[in-house]
């Protein structure tokens, strides 16, 4: 599985906030933040949209012309965790892994979302490989150089892969991803959908360069664990035996009001990077907000730091990462 910040042929993304899932009052602010987020990705490279055919004429009033609109039946946004995940052997022959999504532990429906990772890979080109495991694109953070960073919360539990230790565990992503070295974190279970996936709480920049998340509201779930996956990151060796070099983004004190509540997903490490620019949420926290650029931009001073208003979709959960699904060159 190739680093996220090398150069892409195409990012992926899905149309679609069912008032099922969303609710009829978020179903348009929603479809109007994956136009944004589209629409800012297709300055640099090619977004491919699956859509349902009943929101076909909305996708294309909402998406420019560089957004190539392809129909679908899908269920939900979250295509990081519903579609594949592109891979690439040594002669550079690319494959797609169908990790079997079962709607984060059946918690929603998602017949129609099983389906996604298949169509991307025929709609690629691409052969599926099928993996023995159960999980999410969004609980899967790689370096392209053979390490890997994943949550035992969601990789291990049993709505996903019952009975299915570490070890186990460790050989198939290894065999599916071409990884040498896990990074395991605990990560936090139950508390949202997810089970807490990899793309909250740790990324890689760049290799041997990892974005972390740090909860600093003593009242939240997230105190202590970030705080826990900080002292494992800090002391944790990539798959050639670097020390990860650490950049610590906090959560923002507050968000705007129209879309908080509790399910909202206020956090920067769940962005999205190419290899020409990084698209970031903003909360309206306008210190935090700044402040997640800068530790960006200093790392990354050749990128574009985009900085996009996804208070709608950050409303169900997620985020710029969760809405979108690498397909590299």
């Amino acid at each position: 599985m190739p680093d996220e910040g090398g150069a892409h042929r195409a990012v992926w993304m899905a149309f679609v906030a069912r008032e099922s899932i969303w609710t009829a009052a978020l179903r348009q602010p929603v479809q109007q933040a994956l136009a944004r987020i589209a629409n800012a990705i297709s300055v640099y490279e090619p977004v491919k949209m699956l859509v349902n055919a009943a929101d076909f004429a909305t996708a294309r009033q909402l998406c420019g012309s560089n957004v190539q609109l392809i129909e679908h039946p899908i269920d939900d946004l979250w295509i990081r965790d519903t579609g594949c995940v592109f891979v690439r052997n040594a002669r550079g022959e690319r494959a797609a892994v169908n990790f079997n999504f079962n709607g984060w532990g059946n918690r929603q429906p998602h017949a129609r979302d099983a389906t996604v990772a298949a169509r991307m890979a025929e709609l690629a080109g691409v052969p599926l490989l099928q993996s023995r495991l159960v999980l999410e694109g969004g609980g899967i953070e790689v370096d392209g150089q053979g390490t890997a960073i994943v949550t035992e919360s969601c990789v291990l539990n049993e709505n996903r892969n019952p009975g299915v230790g570490k070890a186990a565990a460790e050989e198939e992503l290894k065999r599916m991803l071409g990884l040498d070295k896990i990074i395991w974190l605990p990560g936090i279970a139950g508390r949202d959908i997810t089970d807490g996936h990899t793309d909250f709480y740790a990324r890689f920049l760049k290799p041997g360069v990892v974005v972390a998340a740090l909860d600093n509201d003593i009242d939240s779930f997230d105190h202590a664990v970030t705080r826990r996956h900080l002292e494992l990151l800090r002391v944790a060796t990539d798959a050639r035996g670097r020390a990860l070099q650490i950049v610590t983004l906090q959560t923002p004190s507050q968000v705007r009001p129209a879309y908080a509540r509790k399910e909202f997903a206020a956090g920067y490490v769940n962005f999205l990077v190419t290899d020409k620019a990084l698209f970031l949420p903003e909360f309206g926290d306008a210190v935090a907000d700044e402040a997640a650029r800068a530790a960006l931009a200093a790392q990354l001073p050749s990128h574009q730091i985009v900085q996009l208003n996804i208070d709608a979709i950050a409303a169900g959960g997620g985020g710029i990462h969760c809405t979108t699904q690498q397909e590299p060159a």
